[in-house]
This record gives C-alpha cells, sequence and structure tokens, in this order.
C-alpha cells in the first residue's frame, strides 16, 4: 500500500518510533509499584494502561486527527482514500505481571494499517531499552540492528523454546532443548525473530496482542501458524474475539522437528 505525499509511510513510521518511545517513558513511571502484599495489583495496572491509553490517543490526534484507533469491535468500513483508512491498534502494555512486579520483560505494541493491510508494527521494552521494528514486507530490525529467525537447521540440546504459562496442561514434550516461560508473548515473538529462541508456542491472543508481532516475525523470515501447521490468519479475528487455537511461531523450515516434540495431553 502506499501513503498519502503527507502522510507518507517514513512520516508514519517516525511518528510511531517517537510516540512508542514516549508512551515506554510514561509507563515506566508506574512500573513495579505493584503493592507487595497482593499477587496482581490490579488497581495500578489499570491506570497505567488508561494513562498510556489517554496518552496515545492526544498524541495521535495532535498529529494525524483523521487517523482511527482498534477497537474490540472494530468494524471493516471499506476502502477509501481519506485520513481514516489509517487504523492504529495499540497495546499498552504486554506482559503485566512482570510489570507490576518489577520483572523487566513487558512492553508496548503499536502497529499500522492502512485500509485493514498492515504496513509496520513495532514493540518497545522501556525497562531493558530493546526496541523492535518492521515494515511490511521489508527488513526486521532491533534497534538499527537487522535480525532474522535463526538459521539452525536442527533442534538440539541448546536450542529455546518459549510458551505460555500453563503449556504443560495440554502438551508432554520432548524438546531436547531448554523450554522457557518468560511471561510476555510479544516478547517471546520478537525474541524468535532475532533467532535468540527456535519457537514459541501461544495462547489465549486477540488480534490487537498479535498485530503488531505478526509484521516482526514475517519480516525476520518466521510465521505464526496453527499447531496442525494450516495456516493462521490473523485478520480474521479483527472483530476483537479471542483466538481459540494454539499457536506455534517458527522459522518455517524447521516447523515439523519442533512439532513432533510436543504431544497433546487429550
Amino acid at each position: 500500500m502506499t501513503a498519502s505525499k503527507n502522510q507518507g509511510i517514513e512520516n508514519l513510521t517516525q511518528f510511531a518510533m517517537e510516540v512508542i518511545r514516549s508512551s515506554g517513558e510514561e509507563a515506566l513511571f508506574y512500573y513495579g509499584r505493584g503493592n507487595p502484599d497482593v499477587k496482581f495489583d490490579e488497581e495500578l495496572v489499570t491506570k497505567a494502561e488508561l494513562h498510556l491509553t489517554e496518552f496515545f490517543q492526544d498524541q495521535l490526534h495532535a498529529h494525524f486527527p483523521d487517523h482511527k484507533v482498534f477497537s474490540s469491535n472494530q468494524k471493516n468500513e471499506g476502502y477509501t482514500h481519506e485520513g481514516k483508512r489509517y487504523l492504529w491498534i495499540y497495546d499498552a502494555l504486554e506482559g503485566i505481571a512482570n510489570f507490576q512486579a518489577g520483572i523487566p520483560i513487558w512492553g508496548s505494541s503499536l502497529s499500522l494499517l492502512e485500509n485493514f493491510w498492515p504496513i509496520l508494527g513495532m514493540f518497545y521494552m522501556p525497562a531493558t531499552g530493546d526496541f523492535f521494528h518492521a515494515q511490511a514486507g521489508q527488513k526486521a530490525f532491533l534497534g538499527k540492528k537487522e535480525i532474522r529467525v535463526s538459521v539452525q537447521e536442527n533442534i538440539n540440546d541448546e536450542s529455546l523454546l518459549l510458551t505460555y504459562s500453563r503449556f504443560h496442561h495440554y502438551y508432554h514434550s520432548t524438546f531436547p532443548g531448554k523450554i522457557r516461560d518468560l511471561g510476555c508473548t510479544t516478547a517471546h515473538i520478537c525474541y524468535v525473530a532475532m533467532g535468540r529462541a527456535e519457537a514459541a508456542v501461544i495462547a489465549n491472543e486477540s488480534y490487537q496482542d498479535l498485530a503488531a508481532a505478526r509484521v516482526i516475525i514475517e519480516a525476520a523470515g518466521g510465521k505464526i501458524c496453527k499447531m496442525d501447521g494450516s495456516e493462521f490468519l490473523l485478520d480474521e479475528y479483527i472483530d476483537g474475539q479471542r483466538i481459540e487455537d494454539h499457536l506455534l511461531v517458527v522459522a518455517p523450515d524447521i516447523y515439523s522437528q519442533v512439532r513432533t516434540y510436543l504431544q497433546e495431553t487429550s
């Protein structure tokens, strides 16, 4: 897709980079300040998410007042040449349990659609400074460094599989390498995108959760597929419903190897 002259892809990308970094700095004010007497401080997380969402919307309105922001009951209004053809998907906090507990693996994601076609995706982790980003169909980056999925041809005892927290309830694993849950799905996907992990199993996600990560992993040469290997079409979930399928994030060439190590418990 091509953007208009006054809203070209470079201008949109520059805005996205600036606003996601700024919102990350705003998030650090709340980071790790959860009530130590409760396991999950919902009040802190709610306050942070509301502030960050308002901050993003204010910035977007100031720069691009005609652009839209994703909502869970999003309606496809059809093709248009107007400013409303741009739809931003902002997820203020991913890895919220880590965020409120002071564990640094969390972040904010931002993606942009033009007439419902993805054109960019970003994930910023303020506590670590890691900034993953990509334009659709182009290269993926961590900061200024190009990233790619692992070129490893065979899974071995040094391979890494990232999973969601209740993975062991649904799968028996004979994976020969290391298995970890780091508490943040988008971070998991980005670690696969940069070759730090060979694969990730994810579950219970939504369109908003995966919109930015989808752009990054595909630009890095990876894919998100269903556990049976069939094609996963994220755009089917743009109305906001939960994704019931468990998904595997992986370099295409090693899907079969990874899948053979995962047996469903039935």
